[in-house]
């Protein structure tokens, strides 16, 4: 299996993983995003609790360029953490959400 198709699997296994996770509380689902055409993938939640819509992000990364691009993590378990547990050597790892000049302070890649 080549990198890409290997890093595309990565990316469906975490958001299958990260999207089984359910709410304490509320009528929340989470959707789990998958556009492996496209590279992208998400994590979602949705729903109401106490009268009140929800709609977040919870992880959102592409893999741009053979990298994974970090574009949010809204989680306890950190996803470049969880990228590397699966494989993914940090240098394939871009925090995305740091600016450029921040990012080659983060151990990670820059771009």
């Amino acid at each position: 299996m080549d990198r890409i198709a290997r890093y595309r699997q990565i990316a469906r296994d975490l958001i299958q993983d990260y999207s089984q996770h359910k709410v304490s509380h509320g009528e929340i689902e989470t959707e789990g995003v998958i556009d492996s055409a496209s590279d992208h993938y998400e994590v979602i939640q949705i729903g109401w609790d106490r009268g009140n819509r929800v709609h977040g992000m919870i992880i959102h990364f592409d893999i741009i360029d053979g990298k994974f691009w970090v574009q949010y993590d809204g989680t306890d378990r950190p996803i470049a953490a969880e990228l590397q547990a699966a494989g993914v050597p940090k240098e394939d790892i871009v925090l995305a959400w740091h600016p450029p000049d921040v990012r080659k302070l983060t151990g990670y890649a820059v771009g």
